[in-house]
């Protein structure tokens, strides 16, 4: 999805796919039918749990020992990792546009309506309104809520109370995306995605340590100028990897705010890998493995294309996948042969795997959350 720049405010705009619908384009390219399952690699499904029906904002988080998940009607959710136990769960009965962050301790969300919420122990603590929209989690750090806006802003506030400690501005383009873009800590800095750049600022007063661009806007319109970087990151120590929509991957080394090196790629979600390869999907559903250190292609996969792959999440041995139909491929991290396949509700899976100690737990569309063990 895309959002529009108008006067004081973001508008939203069409998507990319509606504006292709909007042509004489032929039907879209089915997927082929998969193999039967390949059972190499034995699972046990350890707990589910159901949190309402979500949307590709809502990423779910692991951290202080709990999963946190949300939906898209507002509700709020802390679960035991181990044994999917609900802590606690809030309704802020208001559409959310982002989240969760967390620290353990205080959640955050963003609602539609441009309000951060913070929770804790199941009830809010305080709210305050943003300037702009927000389509990226808020990161929870240091007794801080970092969050980045649609404007290219990014800002802190105090978590305990909601007071804002600090606003760094930056132009604005044309068009963004609707969907979530890239905030994390590395080291002592904070790393944002900010149009095709990844930048390294001062968590404590925001200012910028160094910029690095991954991707530079080409073309003759604001469609195919849009080089904005998509989440998640791959974080790996110092290096940080990622995806340029639909531009390139690239890493860069946020030691020194240095670029390693940029591969072009056609993707639109993000990255995740180990220390010697990255994992992506292109836009086609084609499934790629690029080497960490240099960005050559190491192995690439063609049996899920046109499944609307989610971003990946690398896990020891294998890369875990979810597709549009609801089932998460686990494919073997060296050279893409297919390990397993798990099954959901059936409804998308729109969002990363997150790895919950040993456990590997999906959210759906429908709001499913899903947590498997190795055997």
């Amino acid at each position: 999805m895309i959002a529009r720049r108008a006067v004081g405010a973001f508008v939203m705009a069409a998507a990319v796919g509606a504006l292709a619908a909007c042509s004489s384009s032929p039907k879209a390219p089915q997927p082929a039918p998969l193999a039967p399952v390949a059972n190499l690699m034995g699972t046990s499904l350890i707990w589910s749990a159901q949190v309402g029906a979500g949307h590709a904002g809502l990423q779910p988080l692991v951290a202080g020992g709990r999963v946190w998940a949300a939906s898209a009607s507002g509700s709020v959710v802390a679960l035991d990792a181990s044994s999917g136990v609900v802590a606690w769960r809030a309704e802020l009965n208001t559409p959310l546009a982002a989240g969760v962050g967390s620290d353990g301790e205080t959640a955050a969300v963003v609602t539609r309506e441009n309000q951060l919420v913070a929770l804790r122990d199941g009830r809010e603590v305080w709210r305050v309104r943003l300037n702009a929209r927000s389509f990226t989690a808020p990161l929870v750090a240091g007794k801080r809520v970092f969050v980045l806006t649609a404007d290219r802003s990014i800002s802190a506030y105090d978590s305990a109370n909601g007071a804002r400690l600090w606003t760094t501005t930056r132009p604005a383009d044309p068009l963004v995306l609707n969907q979530p873009g890239a905030l994390l800590a590395v080291g002592d800095s904070l790393v944002a995605g900010v149009s095709g750049r990844l930048a390294g600022f001062n968590p404590d007063n925001g200012a910028v340590r160094w910029e690095v661009p991954v991707a530079s806007p080409r073309g003759t319109n604001e469609i195919e100028r849009l080089v904005d970087i998509v989440g998640p990151l791959a974080r790996l120590g110092a290096s940080v990897c990622a995806r340029a929509y639909g531009a390139v991957v690239g890493c860069v080394d946020a030691s020194r705010g240095t670029p390693v090196w940029t591969k072009p790629a056609q993707g639109t979600t993000g990255v995740h890998g180990d220390d010697r390869l990255l994992f992506g999907s292109e836009s086609d559903g084609r499934f790629v493995a690029w080497r960490r250190d240099s960005g050559e292609s190491a192995w690439t996969i063609e049996r899920l294309k046109h499944r609307e792959l989610s971003a990946p999440l690398a896990l020891g041995r294998v890369v875990a996948v979810g597709d549009n139909t609801g089932l998460v491929h686990l494919v073997s991290r060296e050279d893409g042969s297919e390990m397993t396949r798990l099954s959901t509700d059936g409804s998308p899976v729109l969002v990363q795997p997150v790895l919950a100690g040993d456990a590997l737990v999906v959210q759906t569309r429908n709001g499913g959350l899903y947590a498997w063990r190795p055997q």
